[in-house]
């Protein structure tokens, strides 16, 4: 039997509602469209040429992008609304509304988001070694508590004893 899918419209979202103080200084909430395909391929084309270069260390001898193809590199993701929202936000804003929706275009709505709370900070998107060791809870008062440890093996193996020697011929001296 094959599966069942929804239609694509009960589940993905065809826009970006991103809320940004505009140049007025008043809020508004900036809805921006999913690129057409062929802009969503090219970006995500740019992107992974990027990774590569940068998994392989190498060191380009220039800018992967000049501020012009960054410039149009964020037409391609904000599409439509591109002048609109370049015309409110300053640069800072625009830049991060425009980056914000790269994430989005380019994994998930969830990235986008986590992306958009770090402020553009890559040190926020990933907690850091130290939080990453702390118990994620406390333990319960019953599991502190017990000090019984569990068994260990029982297939005959004991971890840190000494290897055995076969006996073999001894050599002669």
């Amino acid at each position: 039997m094959a599966a069942k899918f929804q239609a694509l419209d009960d589940f993905l979202d065809d826009w970006l509602e991103l809320p940004a103080k505009c140049k007025d200084g008043q809020t508004r909430t900036l809805k921006i469209p999913s690129p057409a395909a062929e802009d969503g391929l090219r970006v995500e084309a740019i992107t992974k040429a990027a990774a590569r270069l940068y998994l392989d260390g190498t060191e380009p001898d220039q800018e992967l992008l000049d501020n012009d193809e960054e410039k149009d590199l964020f037409k391609l993701v904000l599409g439509s609304v591109h002048d609109e929202i370049a015309a409110q936000l300053s640069w800072a804003r625009f830049r991060h509304v425009a980056l914000t929706t790269m994430v989005w275009v380019l994994q998930d709505r969830d990235r986008a988001a986590a992306y958009w709370e770090s402020g553009g900070d890559p040190s926020l998107l990933a907690p850091n070694r130290a939080a990453r060791r702390q118990p994620k809870s406390a333990p319960s008062a019953s599991a502190a508590a017990s000090g019984t440890r569990s068994r260990g093996s029982t297939s005959g193996t004991r971890a840190g004893s000494r290897r055995r020697r076969k006996p073999g011929p001894k050599a002669s001296g």
